[in-house]
């Protein structure tokens, strides 16, 4: 086998491995799955750290569109067509099982994924979507008045609404909604229903005082 090809093969079922066992498999035990001499496997990768940093490029990086950042911050649809367009495209790449598995199995380990991914997903959606909130509103933009965390924890929430869906299906394996498709506009609509009547407020009571 080439060298690139038995590199492949190592990823993919280490890919499936940490999906099923967490990051406390062991690589020897992922190389006696495979048929293989633990010493193949770093040749290819010099640490279990690497083999993983490899798992994450493909599973959540590889998984990322690069079209999601700018249809969010398109003012030239409405911002609730914007936020279901990302939705169901979010939701079909990735309610997947490795990835949602692997994903809840890296925050409760010291590997930085789930804490990486989602600095991503606060970048590219979080924060824009809650400018584009303030902007369809007509109201104080952020050069004036800068984000505050009510604001990012309403987009969080939505956030983790849809995914949680996820979560049940591939973590509790309990039904879920047969129809994700109308489950999502359904989200979207009732959390703009009330971001807009909550959002003002929010900025006029401005960011709560920290606690003594």
């Amino acid at each position: 086998m080439r060298a690139a090809d038995r590199e492949r093969l190592i990823v993919d079922e280490a890919i499936r491995f940490f999906a099923e066992r967490g990051f406390e498999g062991q690589t020897r035990e992922l190389a006696k799955r495979m048929g293989i001499a633990h010493s193949v496997i770093y040749r290819h990768f010099p640490s279990k750290e690497a083999l993983i940093e490899r798992v994450y490029q493909e599973v959540y990086l590889s998984r990322w569109s690069q079209d999601w950042a700018p249809l969010i911050r398109d003012r030239r649809q409405p911002l609730q067509v914007r936020l279901t367009s990302f939705y169901l495209d979010y939701v079909a790449r990735v309610f997947e099982y490795n990835w949602v598995r692997i994903f809840v199995f890296s925050g409760m380990k010291s590997f930085g994924i789930a804490g990486r991914y989602l600095d991503l997903v606060r970048r590219e959606i979080i924060e824009p979507a809650a400018i584009e909130l303030r902007h369809e509103l007509a109201l104080p933009d952020t050069l004036s008045r800068p984000l505050g965390s009510r604001e990012t924890e309403m987009f969080w929430g939505l956030h983790g609404r849809i995914f949680y869906l996820a979560i049940r299906k591939f973590i509790y394996e309990t039904p879920v909604p047969s129809d994700l498709e109308q489950t999502v506009r359904d989200a979207i609509e009732l959390f703009l229903d009330g971001a807009r009547l909550s959002l003002p407020k929010i900025l006029q009571d401005g960011e709560p005082r920290p606690a003594r």
